[in-house]
């Protein structure tokens, strides 16, 4: 309870700070957040470790994305919440994790927790709908006198958008745009931000902030790009990098998109007083566009969990890259912090308010919890099975739910997950699988449960981008 009562000092302490500068103007800030769908590390042009070459593309061309980075903030250890789409998108709306929301999977026409012979464990059932009972980011600044929107990728259930805060949106989307279209790219990617610039324009119009969400969609293929950025890229590329060709051409669409929401506030001469955020829903499926990172999206390595956080605004440092470990959890505490916001968040809210990092304040962040948990309880992407990470300083814990095994990497000497430290520091590994234990048992997190029709003779499905059985075993 000290811890807690602790946090919340400090938070309004930073938000009366980071606020002040509005008194005179007496003008609340507007909000521009910007979501990439599965944008790695190392997506775009922009570097984001000062530090590292390599976390930026060789290939794709985001001049847009640069000048955000120029004129604001970049993280070079931000995390998704999730590997996985859904679980990431509700961790911003709530600023809770998706282990608490027991919502650390998605719906995409399949059951995770179906029992297959060849799998030793039964995943849990988890919710895909986000609760009408939790408070978002958007119900909470509409309280404040926002008006609130939501373009592009919703995936956060079923409910309709409007009874989570939001005054405009696109609808209940998931992967599919409005109207059910499977392919709602390059046309949504577009569409949507017309629709965005459009309310931005009339809020500012009426006198009124606004807090503007544009979340984008996947893409599979070169057509859910436009073909004139599709041959520029594939004239730029080399000889059989197809899949990171159509990668880099959907980056680059959007890139544009995002230079067409900036030039709009350019010209309703509310840049100055708008925060712009963008950040991603997990990291890349690969194609070169994680850099140094190991795995991908539906993994819990690197690769999967590393994405991009910029931030411009008001009081926000320029062309500065922080290394200060922060994750989407951060984003809702952060925006109600600078939109100043009095009443205290909701109960439960792990994620710690980033403006004193941002305003350049030598100061850690405060958070309820110490250490930051990624809960992934399912078979996905990657063939080591359920699992859940924990970070406590440059340490990096790993539990595989399939036998039990740790894994234990230092994250300032070896982002790329190579060294397993659990057997030379097996006794700081079982200290930190404790904490690990303790917080999963604390949020009551679900978790994976012996298969009952486990078969050791049934061959072991092999997930699409996944690691084979033997290569697990061998650490490769």
């Amino acid at each position: 309870m000290n811890r807690l009562l602790s946090f919340f000092r400090v938070f309004w302490t930073a938000s009366a700070c980071v606020t002040s500068g509005f008194a005179a103007e007496k003008s609340p800030p507007n909000f521009l957040v910007i979501m990439g769908e599965a944008q790695g590390w190392a997506s775009s042009s922009v570097q984001m470790d000062d530090a590292v070459p390599s976390s930026k593309s060789s290939l794709a061309q985001t001049p847009n994305l640069e000048a955000l980075a120029k004129g604001g903030t970049r993280f070079a250890n931000f995390y998704a919440a999730s590997p996985r789409c859904m679980p990431t998108r509700v961790a911003l709306f709530t600023g809770k994790s998706p282990a608490a929301l027991h919502m650390t999977f998605i719906g995409e026409g399949k059951r995770d927790d179906a029992p297959e012979p060849g799998r030793k464990l039964l995943a849990p059932r988890c919710s895909l709908e986000m609760p009408e009972s939790e408070t978002t980011v958007a119900e909470i600044l509409k309280g404040a006198g926002y008006a609130t929107a939501h373009f592009g990728k919703w995936h956060a259930g079923r409910t309709d958008p409007r009874r989570h805060g939001f005054d405009e949106s696109d609808g209940a989307t998931s992967n599919v745009g409005p109207g059910g279209d499977p392919n709602p790219n390059p046309k949504q990617a577009f569409s949507m931000t017309e629709r965005g610039k459009d309310f931005m324009e009339r809020q500012v119009r009426a006198g009124k902030p606004f807090y503007l969400q544009i979340s984008h969609y996947a893409g599979d293929g070169g057509a859910d790009a436009r073909p004139e950025t599709y041959t520029s890229v594939r004239r730029r590329a080399k000889a059989g990098d197809e899949r990171l060709v159509e990668s880099v051409a959907m980056t680059e669409d959007m890139d544009e998109t995002i230079g067409s929401l900036l030039a709009k506030l350019e010209s309703l001469g509310v840049t100055n007083r708008t925060y712009v955020f963008y950040t991603a829903d997990h990291g890349s499926k690969g194609h070169g566009a994680n850099g140094p990172l190991a795995g991908g999206k539906g993994t819990v390595f690197e690769g999967g969990l590393r994405v991009p956080l910029i931030v411009r605004g008001p009081g926000i440092g320029a062309g500065v890259c922080t290394h200060v470990r922060a994750s989407t959890v951060d984003l809702f505490p952060t925006i109600a912090a600078f939109a100043g916001v009095r009443e205290p968040l909701s109960r439960g809210v792990e994620g710690g308010n980033l403006a004193p990092v941002l305003a350049g304040e030598p100061v850690a962040v405060q958070r309820a919890r110490e250490d930051f948990v990624v809960h992934f309880p399912h078979y996905d992407k990657d063939d080591t099975g359920p699992a859940s990470v924990l970070y406590a300083g440059s340490l990096k814990l790993m539990r595989l739910y399939e036998g039990g095994a740790l894994r234990l990497f230092n994250m300032e000497s070896d982002r790329s997950e190579r060294q397993d430290l659990a057997k030379s520091g097996s006794e700081k590994a079982g200290a930190l699988d404790q904490r690990l234990s303790a917080y999963l048992s604390e949020i009551h997190a679900q978790l994976p449960s012996p298969n009952p029709t486990y078969d050791p003779s049934a061959p072991e499905p092999v997930q699409k981008g996944g690691r084979r059985k033997k290569e697990r075993d061998s650490g490769q």
